[in-house]
């Protein structure tokens, strides 16, 4: 019995004991048309045609959307933070979004980052690009394009 209840109590100090931790699971860059959409149908198939389609109509485009799905043990609030590195022309160009984004329990979460508007208009075509995650001054989570 003496051996049971050391057990029980050497599990729950462990598990009180887990590490804070943050993952970024999943990044989806997406344009925005003049409307603010993705998409124009619920159908990923459909979803991806119409990113193709906005991709090779830059006139169309109104902004860019990140979707990040990721999850966090043991943190009520993160950061999450998208650099991008663009070209206007021929001129590189350089943008930061940032989200202060809660963890409501479940298993995973979607926040979404954008760039719009005449800011999108100045930052250009988009290069690369990474996404971090940030429990107050400490980088926990990245995720990154090929070319960043």
């Amino acid at each position: 019995m003496k051996l049971f209840c050391a057990l029980v109590l050497l599990a729950v100090s462990t598990a009180t004991a887990l590490p804070q931790s943050i993952k970024i699971l999943k990044v989806l860059p997406h344009y925005l048309d003049h409307k603010g959409r993705h998409t124009v149908s619920p159908s990923l198939y459909e979803r991806d045609a119409y990113q193709a389609w906005l991709r090779k109509n830059p006139d169309a485009r109104s902004g860019l959307r990140f979707d990040v799905q990721w999850k966090a043990r043991g943190l009520k609030e993160v950061k999450l933070r998208v650099e991008l590195q663009g070209a206007a022309g021929k001129q590189p160009t350089k943008t930061v979004v940032e989200k202060a984004v809660m963890f409501r329990g479940g298993l995973s979460h979607w926040s979404d980052l954008a760039i719009t508007g005449d800011d999108y208009k100045q930052f250009g075509e988009l290069i690369a690009w990474r996404v971090t995650a940030w429990d107050g001054d400490k980088l926990v989570a990245e995720q990154k394009s090929f070319l960043w």
